[in-house]
């Protein structure tokens, strides 16, 4: 069994922040491992990941289409949840973890165990939404009422609830770090040497992460849209509202705002 998740907010201590990025991480790896163990099962997980990457980029529409937030819009639709296998990105990590918790201040390792536990969690509710599925008898597509009624048999309400929490604390301390240049630099620092090291993959997913929020300019207006709609949407799947996804045309914000967090 995967070990439990830790909650990584409110840690301060270096330390405890690599403990629990270690946690997740080694959940993230142990999860994976177990759904690749059925090809069948594999396949069934990763249609349920394109249809929900298909369900967000229609609710976050605007944001991929504003001049603004587009970048970091994709970054968290594709690197950070999306119809992709991170394994290779996580074997990375795991060994270049210690050189990482070194490295990195406590700001920016905090990100990214976040992220990863993120990454943990989306495993665990996906395996148990797809399997829920698959007694459901929905072997041949997902619609929005299969999906949902699914949703609500996999319960795991506080875990969903972790989890939208989670894209808040990523991209809140994402926009931070961007108007930090020591991690700029690092970052730069670390290029050719993951790149001779075969890192490539975890290397561009933090450049990629780093650089899509540095060019909004401020990321509290694009975080709390985001997650103000995925929470209405948890609250009206649980609830079971026969349009569940249906939240209203986001208005979305223009490229011409320019709040500083």
């Amino acid at each position: 069994m995967p070990e439990p998740f830790v909650p990584t907010h409110a840690l301060r201590d270096k330390h405890a922040i690599a403990a629990a990025l270690r946690t997740s991480l080694s959940s993230a790896i142990a999860l994976r491992e177990d759904a690749r163990a059925d090809p069948v099962s594999a396949r069934r997980r990763m249609a349920l990941r394109e249809w929900q990457a298909a369900r967000l980029a229609r609710t976050h529409r605007d944001l991929l289409k504003d001049e603004r937030y587009a970048r970091a819009a994709a970054f968290f639709l594709s690197d950070l949840y999306g119809p992709k296998d991170f394994g290779e990105r996580d074997a990375q990590l795991d060994r270049i973890l210690p050189s990482l918790v070194a490295l990195l201040p406590a700001t920016a390792l905090a990100t990214l165990a976040a992220a990863v536990e993120m990454d943990a969690v989306s495993e665990r509710l996906d395996g148990a939404l797809a399997a829920v599925l698959v007694r459901a008898g929905c072997e041949n597509g997902i619609d929005g009422t299969a999906y949902a009624a699914a949703y609500r048999a996999a319960g795991e309400r506080a875990l969903r609830e972790r989890q939208i929490a989670l894209i808040g604390e990523v991209g809140t301390s994402l926009g931070r770090l961007t108007r930090m240049p020591l991690v700029a630099g690092i970052l730069r620092m670390m290029r050719a040497p993951a790149e001779l090291a075969g890192l490539g993959s975890l290397q561009q997913f933090l450049e990629n992460g780093f650089a899509a929020f540095r060019s909004m300019n401020g990321a509290g207006e694009f975080v709390s849209r985001i997650v103000e709609r995925e929470e209405a949407i948890l609250r009206r799947l649980f609830a079971g509202e026969p349009r569940p996804f249906e939240i209203g045309e986001p208005a979305g914000p223009t490229s011409g705002e320019r709040e500083r967090d």
